[in-house]
């Protein structure tokens, strides 16, 4: 099993699409939940309680988020120093990556950074200079010795050009990152849809530029005999590969890619923090092995791409914070993205044919923070 570990709620960047639109959307309120917005800011259970949940499951990944994890880096000691999971992994804005020693950050299976692009859009969504120090704390740990997985995860939105920005990520020798994934900012608020130019974005920009992603990534495996690791497309690529029948939600949230908030509780997902309607044990009395799992309803559980998207997002569909026509539209950027891989699976399979690269080239580690389905 998978575990978000939530160290904190706070962060030290005041991102456009976080904290922006916690302003703008700040009178917000969750009439149908029953929700606690008085979670402890920092983790404040006994760490022995996590570390004995932890050792009952004996491929337990345990994943640090926030806020910014490093917030907290002595937490992080202390967790690192106590619990023996499988793997540890973390998502983190990377501004402090410097302040943990190698000794820790070396033992990382998996590092998400944020990272929207180049430099100016980076440092556009989250702050002048952000992306040179980020860049500066990558460089640093892969000197001192990072040897795992490493993932460039970009926010996209309107100001994303994602077919540029993400071949711009790779075609960029400067940067270690080893594979880019990138999340849409959609569906996480009520009322930011009618500000916003969401759907034209999506339709004039976003679509057309996932499928040119797709036909760049292909051309990519011809003449270099590799697979770039673009989570979306190889994700979507390794289930129609493997003629995969049916897609469980494929974050993980809510049926092996759980949340434990700063409290203890455990949640189905990270963005479900604080929803007590959902809660469903504590560290202190529940085995990983045996939660109770939740899944995704209508529309979802109603289409016909269900089998190959799993979904997308719990939160989304269980608050559904956008409107049905609204959301359609997230639902066809998701379509359109499956078509684009679908298009070029004929070269895929020739590719694989020929032994210019091979089925084991689309494995990858699943539930790593990676959504697949942006």
């Amino acid at each position: 099993m998978f575990f978000h570990v939530i160290l904190t709620t706070e962060c030290n960047l005041q991102c456009r699409y976080c904290f922006g639109e916690t302003f703008e959307d700040f009178d917000e309120d969750f009439a149908d939940f029953d929700v606690d917005y008085a979670l402890p800011r920092k983790v404040n259970y006994d760490f022995k309680l996590l570390a004995k949940f932890c050792s009952e499951d004996p491929e337990c990944v345990l994943t640090f988020y926030g806020g910014e994890p490093l917030v907290c880096t002595n937490e992080i000691r202390q967790i690192m120093d106590s619990a023996k999971p499988r793997h540890f992994m973390i998502q983190t804005n990377g501004l402090l990556l410097d302040k943990l020693e190698p000794e820790y950050v070396n033992r990382f299976h998996t590092i998400l950074v944020s990272l929207d692009g180049d430099e100016a859009l980076t440092d556009y969504y989250r702050g002048v200079g952000t992306f040179r120090k980020v860049i500066d704390n990558v460089k640093l740990i892969v000197k001192n010795g990072f040897r795992g997985e490493l993932i460039a995860r970009m926010t996209a939105m309107e100001h994303t050009d994602i077919y540029q920005q993400v071949k711009w990520l790779v075609d960029n020798k400067e940067f270690p990152f080893s594979s880019v994934h990138w999340q849409l900012n959609a569906g996480f608020w009520a009322n930011d849809y009618a500000r916003r130019n969401f759907k034209s974005w999506s339709e004039d920009s976003y679509v057309p530029g996932v499928e040119r992603l797709a036909r760049f990534w292909v051309d990519h495996m011809e003449e270099k005999r590799k697979v770039l690791k673009l989570y979306p497309l190889l994700g979507i690529a390794n289930s129609l590969l493997l003629g995969e029948k049916e897609s469980l939600l494929r974050c993980g949230s809510g049926w092996i890619n759980y949340s434990i908030q700063t409290d203890g509780y455990i949640v189905p997902c990270p963005a479900m923090w604080g929803m007590k309607n959902y809660y469903l044990s504590h560290i202190s009395n529940a085995h990983p092995l045996k939660l109770k799992k939740t899944f995704v309803d209508a529309p979802c559980t109603e289409c016909d791409i269900l089998n190959v998207c799993g979904g997308r997002c719990l939160y989304a569909n269980i608050t559904k914070r956008w409107s049905k026509d609204a959301y359609a539209t997230v639902c066809n950027t998701v379509r359109e993205l499956v078509n684009a891989v679908k298009k070029e699976l004929p070269r895929i399979n020739e590719l694989i044919t020929d032994e210019k690269v091979s089925l084991n080239d689309f494995k990858f580690m699943k539930y790593n923070g990676c959504e697949i389905i942006p």
